[in-house]
């Protein structure tokens, strides 16, 4: 009997990391989520075939059972191009990820059943309705996964050499911040949920690289728990790196258990320099004034700094990208990233905007943090696209990355040029363009998991009240709930 294949797609996607830059190599694997898919497939009953179409090109013509694609926002319109093409040859397909997992309904035009969330508690239901012949709509646990016996990701399906960063290991779920526009926490909940450390150990031993990103939401999200982890890192000699939120990041034992474990980059969301703007987002565990002294800190134990930075929050004027970037040189930040804000559906930020009528285009491709879908508050939307871009050309400047490579540093020098190299290539996008506008979507986004505070809660199922009442009134029966 034929050995059933379970086709597993990325869909491509036009972004400074996933984007084959040097060698035809990019710099990070967007498959962490899909080897947990696979992973949970039984070995013994399935042949796994996994394709990611940023590094080359999807068979179209290979015999499936079953096509699986996972889609983010921005890439989303081409995972639904993928799953028309593979049911239009009679090829059954389920979709998953955050996009889908937030508009199952709009997904489900496009494919026959839909993953909401994770995928662990609900995989051995949907096989066993694939080999029945009934698999479709939508599958959901209505509990979160504890996190204990998760088995290993499908390492060996990875084209390795294809990629500078390919192995994530995720050592918890959930973030406690709950910014407003992020979907973590309606994804996977505001509690951390962590890994037993001995399992985390065991992936890390055995999924073949040295070289480790640790794939957790904010992996220094407790004061005991990463220290922990950390410790049980020291004898295995990697290299790795995490991304974390900024206050803990300052508690000096953290770091020097980061540094003698094998920490080389800490990416943390800084996201703007601005207080005011920082409260309005939630974003309450940042301190501006205390966001070059860290930078200094963190350096001090031979580990770089990856700042992540946010353009667009109604607090920002034209003024916001000189000063962002002047801060970050004279800080010494290694690298930055600037996005530019994006009201993802489902999140409270989009639907904030969406009430005020501020959103303009719903062509979810323009969804990337780099062009822009609303209407700013303080600048015209070709401003906030050309301060992006110029915030990019300065701080990756020839001039900006002499002054700021780490001569007599303890850091990592071959890895702060390759950073600095790819992101200064990478980043040159030509001039974003502003999205044009488009009609209201006909789905109405649903959070997986509410918000936990009771007025963001409210105003989740006011937003999506609203968003069907009138489209009931304009055109009946056709807007559904996500």
């Amino acid at each position: 009997m034929r050995t059933h294949v379970i086709h597993l797609v990325n869909p491509k996607t036009d972004s400074l990391t996933t984007r084959p830059i040097y060698a035809k190599r990019a710099l990070y694997s967007p498959l962490a989520g899909l080897l947990a898919v696979a992973a949970a497939i039984p070995r013994d009953r399935y042949e796994i075939v996994l394709t990611d179409e940023n590094i080359e090109p999807i068979d179209f013509d290979l015999e499936a059972d079953l096509v699986g694609i996972s889609a983010m926002t921005s890439y989303v319109n081409r995972g639904y191009a993928i799953a028309d093409a593979f049911r239009a040859k009679g090829v059954p397909v389920v979709m998953g990820g955050v996009h889908p997992s937030f508009m199952p309904g709009e997904a489900l035009r496009h494919c026959d059943a839909v993953v909401i969330g994770e995928v662990e508690l609900v995989i051995d239901k949907l096989l066993d309705d694939l080999d029945h012949g009934v698999m479709r709509g939508a599958y959901k646990s209505e509990l979160l996964h504890p996190m204990v016996g998760l088995p290993m990701p499908r390492y060996d399906l990875v084209k390795k050499n294809r990629y500078f960063n390919s192995t994530f290991v995720q050592t918890s779920r959930g973030c406690h911040q709950g910014c407003t526009f992020c979907a973590e926490p309606l994804m996977n909940g505001l509690k951390f949920r962590y890994r037993p450390v001995g399992e985390v150990v065991r992936e890390i031993e055995n999924c073949g690289s040295r070289n480790i990103s640790i794939n957790d939401a904010d992996f220094f999200g407790t004061p005991e728990r990463p220290k922990e982890v950390m410790r049980a890192l020291k004898p295995l000699k990697i290299h790795w790196q995490a991304g974390v939120t900024s206050k803990l990041a300052q508690d000096d034992r953290m770091l020097e258990l980061a540094a003698e474990s094998g920490c080389t980059l800490l990416s943390i969301g800084f996201e703007s320099i601005s207080r005011a703007t920082l409260k309005s987002v939630h974003k309450h565990v940042n301190r501006p004034e205390q966001f070059a002294a860290l930078v200094q800190k963190v350096h001090s134990y031979g580990i770089m700094v990856f700042g992540l930075f946010m353009f667009g929050f109604d607090g920002d004027d034209a003024s916001v990208f000189e000063e962002t970037v002047d801060f970050n040189i004279g800080a010494g930040y290694d690298a930055c990233a600037y996005s530019t804000l994006t009201p993802y559906p489902g999140t409270l930020t989009w639907y904030e905007m969406k009430r005020a009528d501020r959103i303009v285009s719903f062509d979810w491709t323009r969804y990337d943090q780099g062009h822009v879908v609303y209407r700013p508050a303080q600048m015209s939307a070709d401003e906030l696209c050309r301060g992006g871009n110029d915030a990019y050309r300065r701080f990756y400047s020839s001039s900006s990355i002499l002054g700021r490579f780490p001569l007599r540093a303890r850091r990592h020098r071959a890895q702060w040029l390759l950073y600095n190299l790819l992101m200064r290539k990478g980043s040159r996008f030509g001039d974003n363009i502003v999205a044009p506008p488009t009609p209201d979507p006909e789905i109405v986004p649903m959070p997986p998991i509410l918000p936990v505070k009771e007025e963001w809660r409210a105003a989740v199922l006011d937003a999506a009240r609203e968003a069907i009442d009138q489209d009931l009134r304009l055109r009946p029966r056709q807007r559904v709930l996500g």
